[in-house]
């Protein structure tokens, strides 16, 4: 037994010192027999174990290949990728927004200023920060109560706080089938289970929701229903409504993720729908910059207390200075204006990725910064991202976001946000060179 690990061992170490890099073929594992002195049998457990790791991807007739990335215990997309272009995460930075940006904090360099930013503040922050949250948040004619507004330290943590909130340890959250990865870690982290529901074209399914909470109970219910990551759809009207009739029907709270409904700043979140039963996160390294972090959580009257009671138990209540520079931003208009323009970079890059990956089966909100594309045949998700890696670039296969990873469609997610605008163009172009091609050829030795 040992024989075969200690090989399976050596071979680990060597994708880990780079001596094995994402898309390497492995020989066959004959040829890999003779060049260790270890019997077939043995080789063939080696490979196995391998892949029971999560380093190499292989399929009968095409090879054993080192995968992309390693599959770790935490969700994919939570750093930033070590390819020369990353179409895997999603930073906007646009040319000016930093001195936009320096502008609005200039002010706090007085010491008498600064001084009062840095003080300790708690998840309800200030009633000056409240405002200018509620005035941040509100989209498509919905405004916000102020006095419903709390504060984290980042979305994640808003994430967190709610989900805590709602869901006791053992307890079941409904998802959507695909979505959110860093769900995956709080749910696992909060000794929650994630009841995968199924989605359409439109969004979540509302049947789906009742069958699941009839099998067995759920305590809430997580869902992205504008510019759905990774899928790129916004639910429509008749959608939302159906969905919050089945949620009042069967008294389930709901955690409306709206981290990028900025961009769709014409549509109401689904809180303004049912707001007793929502509680809406976001926050505002999407909307302004992605080294600010402030997550916002907006609480139905009756669940306030116990969300302030989460953000603090769980240690994720936020800066005052993020509050104040937020406060400030969104005063002098900093905040809206940079929205704007993130609003028409995202429809610029749709635009230029619906002419670079014209032909494929590519879903892709003209709003969004993200688009879903579904492989030509023959292609699989953790062959695709290898082949791109070898060119250079990060992209993120489907098993990323699904919450039953065997179940995961042979589709990946491209971030159209975090390239420069002239390195974006020819990277989609290089994938459209790679989906035309075998799989076989371009990662063959």
């Amino acid at each position: 037994m040992s024989d075969y690990r200690s090989v399976a061992d050596a071979v680990a170490a060597e994708i880990r010192s780079g001596a094995l890099r994402p898309g390497d073929r492995l020989p066959p594992q004959r040829t890999f027999a003779r060049r260790h002195g270890i019997a077939d049998s043995t080789a063939t457990r080696v490979y196995r174990e391998l892949a029971r790791r999560g380093l190499t991807v292989g399929e009968v007739g095409r090879g054993t290949y080192v995968r992309a990335g390693a599959q770790a215990a935490a969700p994919a997309l939570t750093e930033p990728a070590a390819a020369r272009v990353d179409l895997e995460l999603n930073h906007s930075t646009l040319p000016g927004h930093a001195a936009l940006l320096a502008e609005g904090l200039a002010p706090l360099t007085r010491p008498d200023i600064l001084g009062d930013a840095l003080r300790p503040v708690g998840a309800a922050g200030t009633p000056a920060a409240r405002e200018a949250a509620a005035d941040l948040l509100a989209r498509g004619g919905w405004h916000p109560d102020p006095g419903q507004v709390l504060f984290a330290g980042n979305g994640r943590q808003a994430v967190s706080a709610a989900v805590a909130a709602l869901v006791p340890p053992g307890g079941r959250l409904g998802v959507e089938e695909l979505t959110y990865p860093v769900i995956r870690t709080v749910a696992a982290r909060l000794g929650v289970t994630l009841v995968p529901l199924a989605m359409d074209d439109e969004g979540l399914v509302p049947g789906a929701v009742e069958q699941a909470h009839r099998r067995a109970p759920l305590h809430a219910v997580y869902t992205q229903p504008t510019l759905h990551n990774p899928l790129s759809l916004t639910a429509p009207p008749a959608r939302l409504a159906a969905l919050a009739e089945v949620l009042t029907r069967l008294d389930l709270p709901v955690v409306e993720d709206a981290v990028w409904g900025f961009l769709r700043g014409e549509l109401p979140p689904f809180a303004a729908l049912l707001p007793d039963r929502t509680v809406l996160v976001d926050s505002l390294s999407k909307r302004v910059a992605p080294g600010l972090t402030l997550g916002f959580l907006v609480a139905p009257p009756a669940r306030t207390d116990a969300l302030a009671a989460s953000l603090r138990s769980g240690g994720w209540t936020p800066m005052r200075f993020a509050l104040e520079v937020m406060r400030r931003w969104q005063r002098d208009g900093t905040a809206d204006r940079l929205a704007a323009d993130k609003r028409r970079d995202a429809a610029e890059r749709q635009a230029r990725r619906a002419r670079r990956l014209d032909g494929f089966d590519v879903r892709g909100d003209a709003a969004a910064y993200h688009c879903w594309w579904r492989l030509p045949e023959g292609w699989r998700a953790d062959t695709f991202v290898a082949a791109a890696a070898r060119h250079g670039i990060a992209v993120a296969p489907a098993a990323a976001f699904a919450v039953r990873r065997d179940s995961a469609p042979h589709t990946v997610r491209l971030a159209l946000a975090s390239p420069p605008a002239d390195v974006l163009g020819p990277a989609l172009d290089t994938l459209a060179g790679i989906a035309r091609s075998a799989p076989e050829d371009l990662l063959a030795d």
